[in-house]
């Protein structure tokens, strides 16, 4: 197992983007209320639909690529996918921490750091 880090990392990703992506396929309105409500007194707060559905598609996109990214690697050890893989979840990690700074949710953008340090530790593998 050359690569069994970068696949641990990957499930991870792959885990964690699917099925936030899942939740707000599956959970639409909620999810902007939610966000309407938190967003309130930022600027965002009339843009939560159009910011919603960026977060998806690059959830999804971070998602799909790590999955894809896993069986790269065990099929030839390429590692274009899991690269594509990280570095849309870092992009979104810093997006999702962009927002949670401007709702003023230091708790939750705390939190967003937990899942940077891999996504970040796996660029790192994979430079």
């Amino acid at each position: 197992m050359n690569h069994l880090l970068e696949i641990i990392i990957l499930s991870f990703l792959g885990i964690t983007f699917l099925q936030s992506g899942y939740d707000k396929i599956t959970d639409w309105k909620g999810n902007v209320s939610w966000l309407k409500s938190h967003f309130s007194k930022t600027f965002l707060a009339d843009k939560v639909p159009f910011s919603l559905a960026i977060i998806l598609i690059l959830e999804i996109l971070a998602g799909a690529f790590a999955i894809i990214g896993i069986a790269a690697l065990f099929n030839n050890g390429s590692t274009d996918f899991a690269f594509l893989s990280a570095s849309f979840s870092s992009l979104t990690l810093l997006l999702l921490l962009l927002g949670q700074r401007l709702a003023k949710d230091y708790d939750g953008a705390r939190t967003i750091v937990i899942y940077f340090i891999p996504t970040i530790f796996l660029l790192f593998l994979l430079r």
